[in-house]
C-alpha cells in the first residue's frame, strides 16, 4: 500500500504573528517557519502504517516556494521515503492545492491520502474535502483514530455530539485531528539520512493545473483588544449595566 501525505510550511505555532504596517498580510520576513502541526500528525500516522507493515511507501508533498524543501526534509527525517515539491512562489488557495494533489494522486496512484484537517495560517479546513470530491473518493475528516484492514479504513472522528466511527472503502482521503497521535522528533541520524532521500521538483503547469487566485485579500487586522473589566457594588448595578450598557438582557 502506498500513502501520500501533504505538508505545509507555516509560521511556527510558538511565534506571535504580527500584521504588516500596510495591513496587506502578516509578517513572514525573519520569522521562524515550521511544518503545520496537523500535517505533522498526518506524517506520523503514515510512518506508523509503514512500521506496522500495512504500507510500503510514504510520500510527502509540499506546495510553495523553495524553502518548502526544508519542510519536506523534516518529513523525510521523520520517516517519509521520498518527497515531491510543487514549486510555486504565489499563494495557492485550497482549491488550487486540491487540484495539484489530484494530479499527483493520478500519477502516483496511492491507496491512501492523509492531510491535516486544516493549516494554522488560514484555518480554511477545505483542502481534504475538495480533494475527495475531485477524486470521487470517500473521506474521513477530523480523524482521532485510524485502523486499516481488508481494504477498508475504519475512522473514528470527533463530532459535536461525541465520537463517530465510519468504515471507508479504500482508496480514500483522511484528515487528521489533534488526538490521532503524538508526532515524533526526528533523530540526528535520520536528519542526516534525509539529506540523501530524493525530492522531485515540479511546477503546477507541469501538472496541468492553473493556480491563479480566485480571491483577493483586502486587508489583515489584529483582533480587537479586550477591554478591562469593572467591579460593581451591587446586583442592581450589575443588572443595570447588563441591561443598558451590554444590552444582553
Amino acid at each position: 500500500m502506498k500513502v501520500l501525505v501533504a505538508v505545509k510550511r507555516v509560521i511556527d505555532y510558538n511565534v506571535k504573528v504580527r500584521v504588516k504596517n500596510d495591513q496587506s498580510d502578516v509578517e513572514t520576513s525573519n520569522v521562524k517557519m515550521s511544518m503545520n502541526p496537523f500535517d505533522e500528525i498526518a506524517i506520523e500516522e503514515g510512518i506508523r502504517l509503514v512500521e506496522a507493515g500495512i504500507a510500503k511507501e510514504l510520500i510527502a508533498v509540499s506546495i510553495g516556494p523553495q524553502p518548502c524543501q526544508e519542510t519536506l526534509r523534516t518529513a523525510l527525517a521523520m520517516g517519509a521515503d521520498r518527497g515531491i515539491h510543487v514549486k510555486c512562489d504565489t499563494l495557492v488557495e485550497p482549491l488550487g492545492v486540491a487540484k495539484i494533489l489530484k494530479a499527483i494522486v493520478d500519477k502516483e496512484t496511492p491507496d491512501l491520502v492523509i492531510l491535516g484537517k486544516q493549516a494554522i495560517d488560514d484555518d480554511s479546513n477545505q483542502t481534504g474535502q475538495m480533494l475527495a470530491a475531485l477524486l470521487g473518493w470517500p473521506q474521513g475528516t477530523f480523524a482521532s483514530k485510524l485502523a486499516i484492514a481488508d481494504g477498508k479504513a475504519e475512522v473514528t472522528r470527533e463530532v459535536d455530539g461525541g465520537l463517530e466511527t465510519i468504515r471507508l472503502q479504500m482508496p480514500c482521503v483522511i484528515t487528521t485531528d489533534l488526538r490521532l497521535n503524538t508526532p515524533r522528533y526526528a533523530s540526528l541520524p535520520n536528519i542526516m539520512k534525509a539529506k540523501k532521500k530524493p525530492i522531485d521538483a515540479v511546477a503546477p503547469a507541469d501538472l496541468g493545473v492553473d493556480v491563479t487566485p480566485r480571491l483577493k485579500l483586502i486587508k489583515v487586522v489584529e483582533p480587537a483588544k479586550r477591554q478591562a473589566g469593572i467591579k460593581v457594588d451591587s446586583v442592581a448595578a450589575l443588572v443595570d449595566k447588563l441591561r443598558n450598557e451590554a444590552k444582553v438582557i
